[in-house]
């Protein structure tokens, strides 16, 4: 069927959606109803690190789809419990709770670091609460993450906020010292900030960070929705500055496409007692289950070196583009990278590569002057290659 036949008046309209209904995807490709095909540097921004319906985790959803998918998370499942002894064996936390998104994930965090606030009070015995984010950051669409993140006009959208959020300056280690107060309880970050323009932290900043929070007996958050799960070419970013945070939180990539997210955190951050979190579907078999099929090829032997390699391939690409076109050179780590255009012509670039003939190029601008990648983490050497090429058309025609 063609967008034409179907009744789209029933959606809300919360996107703007081009005139195309996909039907299928293998890899780096997705294929709509009319027959078009198209190389997707997107991947459902950064959800299908393994590329759209990846044999591994069609097997593991149906498989699991034909035991059991929902008992309720009130009881214990295998995938559950396997999934949450792998990702901790991996990683520097201890305990592992599974919610369904990554701003469900990042709710999570803000409320088990006010509930540890009020076990680890102020002076006074009132409990601490404020929890010091970023300009420009972004943390989810409740109301909670909204009010967390640092996104212009999101202050505005659905006011009055959650109080109890300051905003400091990223990479700016005196800034958050300049917020720090008696009610101070936690410092939250995205090591990649995704939708401000893929801007890293650098290690500096986040080993001042961590120092900083232990010094002043804070929790450090680490926002790894977007750039965990091997996305950076570490199974998560925080671990190229050598760091350990009390708390990270997990999205997009470790579900490979189905809604699976999680909350990590150390033993002692561990709070929460019994009716404090919960969630319907949390932690569901089936969910987990693709999440064990994820897990088990990013942690396959040389897939997250290859990661590091591609996203050298895909940034030499993009500066001969950025020299070639007079742009402002490109930033990011791994497979999350971003090509500064210098002008706002991100839209217009988008629009034209995804009605390229024969085949069209799925792209992504989070800003107006510049285009985000986030290719499967399987993509080709050939597939970056193609997508310069494509990419180079476009631009020849805009510019």
């Amino acid at each position: 069927m063609t967008l034409e036949d179907l009744p789209i008046q029933s959606l809300m309209p919360i996107a703007q959606r081009p005139d195309i209904v996909f039907s299928h995807g293998e890899g780096s490709w997705l294929y709509d109803t009319r027959g078009k095909r198209y190389l997707d540097f997107v991947q459902g921004w950064a959800v299908n690190g393994l590329g759209h319906s990846h044999p591994s985790l069609v097997r593991a959803i149906s498989e699991q789809a034909g035991r059991l998918i929902n008992p309720s998370p009130a009881f214990y499942t295998e995938p559950m419990i396997l999934l949450a002894d792998a990702l901790c064996r991996r990683s520097a936390f201890d305990k592992v709770f599974f919610a369904n998104s990554g701003a469900e994930a990042n709710e999570g965090a803000i409320k088990l670091a006010r509930k540890w606030g009020r076990l680890h009070p102020r002076a006074d015995g009132a409990a601490r609460y404020e929890i010091v984010t970023f300009e420009h950051g972004f943390h989810g669409r409740t109301l909670a993450t909204m009010s967390a993140s640092g996104k212009p006009g999101w202050d505005t959208m659905f006011a009055p906020q959650v109080p109890g959020f300051k905003k400091a300056r990223f990479n700016d280690i005196e800034s958050v010292k300049a917020l720090i107060n008696d009610d101070t309880v936690a410092v939250m970050l995205e090591p990649v900030q995704g939708e401000a323009g893929v801007i890293p932290a650098t290690d500096d900043f986040l080993r001042e960070l961590r120092e900083l929070t232990r010094q002043r007996g804070l929790l450090l958050i680490a926002d790894e929705v977007q750039t965990g799960c091997g996305r950076t070419g570490k199974l998560f970013a925080h671990q190229h500055a050598g760091i350990e945070p009390d708390i990270m939180t997990l999205g997009k990539g470790i579900g490979g496409g189905v809604p699976l997210a999680a909350l990590l955190c150390r033993d002692e951050v561990s709070v929460f007692e019994a009716g404090e979190q919960g969630g319907t579907y949390n932690g569901n078999p089936l969910t987990t289950a693709a999440g064990l099929a994820v897990f088990g090829e990013l942690t396959a032997p040389g897939f997250l070196e290859n990661i590091a390699r591609l996203g050298d391939v895909l940034r030499d690409r993009l500066l001969a583009l950025s020299e070639e076109f007079g742009f402002e050179g490109e930033r990011g780590v791994g497979l999350l990278r971003a090509l500064r255009l210098g002008r706002d012509i991100g839209p217009q670039i988008v629009e034209k590569a995804r009605e390229l003939a024969p085949e069209g190029l799925l792209l992504n601008a989070p800003r107006p002057d510049l285009l985000r990648f986030m290719p499967a983490l399987n993509v080709s050497d050939d597939e970056i290659e193609k997508m310069a090429a494509m990419l180079r058309r476009v631009l020849r025609s805009i510019l």
